[in-house]
């Protein structure tokens, strides 16, 4: 089992990678630690914050896709009718953009501090953007 730290705003949280039913994505997500950005909260999706990427591509398909991550849960949307982005559920996500119902890759899960995600979610709601970070655990 890989293990990641994800340092977001003031919280840091331990996660895995889910290398079994993602291993493509994983395998490209790790080429790119540290992965840092900014994660802004979701317009259509519910309870989530995401990382807008817009044409990057990771060069992967779907393997392990959801539209419905549960909290704590990280997917990445490849791309397509919509831009890439990587979304970090924090309470009930359906997850959309503005042209309907997308499906993400589950790559990543939160494995410690889950009571932490909801205030990162609820901070990036009221505060703004977050500065986020992915690295080796």
């Amino acid at each position: 089992m890989t293990k990641l730290k994800i340092t977001a705003g003031p919280f840091v949280f331990d996660a895995k990678l889910e290398t079994e039913a993602a291993p493509k994505t994983c395998a490209k997500f790790l080429e790119r630690l540290p992965f840092e950005s900014k994660a802004v909260h979701v317009r259509w999706s519910g309870e989530g914050v995401w990382m807008p990427l817009g044409d990057y591509q990771f060069g992967v398909d779907y393997e392990n896709h959801t539209s419905y991550p549960a909290p704590g849960q990280i997917i990445l949307y490849p791309g397509g009718i919509s831009e890439t982005e990587i979304l970090l559920a924090y309470g009930g996500v359906h997850f959309a953009s503005k042209v309907g119902q997308l499906a993400g890759n589950h790559f990543i899960t939160i494995t410690s501090n889950l009571d932490d995600v909801v205030k990162l979610g609820k901070m990036t709601l009221w505060e703004g953007a977050q500065d986020i970070r992915f690295e080796l655990g």
